[in-house]
């Protein structure tokens, strides 16, 4: 059966990996939509390559571009924020929500609305508007299937089971480049060293935030809101090989584990194939040649962003949403070489001190949080 699909993201390196499943298993899929921030001609190129309906760049500026590269394919072609949450609007069986940080959140809120299978991608959605996509999702009768690789490992782990049988949730991090750094070590690090992940290909803000462990943070929150067990069955653990994804400890004292290669692939395929399973090009897993798996405690002395979403958590309401867009802007000042490494955590845990906003009760709500959130942690990074 032939199903529709459509990537909200399609030129990052998820929608990369999404687009080579999708390549290999061509006659499953009609593409509807995809779409890019600024990236033209990888967009245009990928939209003739799989027919798509819809072709959408987030900036407007790049439209004329994005219509000389596609003249005469019949694809149909739009530019701008709205028209991006437009092409999410149009519905398929299937999106891939991989548009990075909060700029995901409306197109993904608008996708949920059509009803269908949601494959997230983008945590960043989730912890910011996490009690208001969760209703739309209920509200909607949609399907959504976490991508990211401790989510969906935790979702295979679950299959099957009740979670009040469920002790404990682990989900595990490779602790990034910086994991064995010392302290005054880590206040040097620049952009360069952040972004090279020892195992995962990601993109710059996802490796920071590998690096400094909002990463991990963020996706306690995200766990928090896909499998309510309560916060205090949500464990983190390093674990420096990327094996073993996350863990589920049931009851009855087992636990179950999702081992795989770091390849995104594999949890696409679980999201995009599901119920069922698909095929991928990557290399089973030989644990003999890896020798071994080792587990030690985060350091949250050297790496506070676990601490500081965990207390994000707790808190609920706003403030996860306040933490996600202080540490968004904080990343981006330290990219932009404005401020060190080690104030990205110190500057998002200022901000979650002096702003304490009222629950959002809608979209709306959450992007005027987020918006302020922004500003308060911009005019942080200019007088760093």
């Amino acid at each position: 059966m032939v199903r529709s699909l459509s990537v909200l993201g399609a030129t990052g390196s998820i929608g990369a990996s999404t687009l080579d499943l999708v390549r290999r298993n061509r006659a499953d899929w009609r593409v509807v939509a995809l779409t890019a921030n600024s990236s033209v001609l990888d967009l245009a190129r990928l939209a003739r390559e799989f027919s798509a309906e819809l072709a959408v760049v987030a900036d407007e500026t790049q439209l004329p571009a994005l219509r000389e590269a596609l003249a005469g394919s019949g694809i149909a072609v739009a530019g701008g924020p709205q028209a991006v949450v437009e092409a999410a609007a149009r519905g398929a069986d299937v999106t891939v929500a991989a548009i990075v940080g909060c700029a995901g959140l409306a197109p993904t809120m608008a996708a949920i609305e059509q009803g269908g299978v949601i494959a997230l991608a983008n945590k960043e959605a989730l912890v910011s508007a996490g009690e208001v996509m969760t209703a739309a999702v209920t509200r909607h009768g949609a399907t959504l299937l976490p991508i990211d690789s401790e989510h969906n490992a935790i979702f295979q782990c679950l299959s099957g089971n009740d979670l009040d049988h469920v002790r404990s949730i682990t989900l595990t991090a490779s602790g990034g480049p910086f994991r064995d750094w010392s302290a005054e070590r880590l206040s040097a690090a620049t952009p360069a060293e952040a972004v090279r992940h020892p195992n995962w290909d990601m993109g710059a803000k996802i490796s920071v935030d590998s690096a400094t462990m909002f990463n991990k943070g963020l996706e306690l929150i995200e766990a928090h809101y896909l499998f309510p067990v309560g916060l205090d069955r949500l464990r983190i653990i390093v674990h420096p090989q990327s094996v073993v994804h996350s863990m589920v400890e049931y009851r009855d004292g087992s636990t179950l584990a999702q081992l795989g290669p770091s390849d995104m692939r594999v949890p696409i395929a679980s999201a995009l194939a599901w119920p069922g399973r698909m095929d991928t090009p990557c290399a089973p897993l030989d644990l003999a040649a890896i020798g071994e798996l080792t587990f030690r405690a985060p350091d949250e002395e050297r790496f506070p962003a676990t601490r500081l979403a965990r207390q994000a958590a707790e808190a609920g309401g706003a403030i996860p949403a306040v933490l996600n867009a202080a540490n968004e802007v904080a990343v981006a000042a330290f990219l932009a070489g404005q401020i060190a490494f080690t104030r990205i955590a110190a500057q998002v845990d200022h901000v979650l001190g002096c702003f304490a906003p009222a629950p959002p009760a809608s979209l709306a709500d959450v992007l005027a949080v987020d918006a302020e959130a922004r500003a308060r942690t911009r005019e942080l990074a200019a007088s760093a």
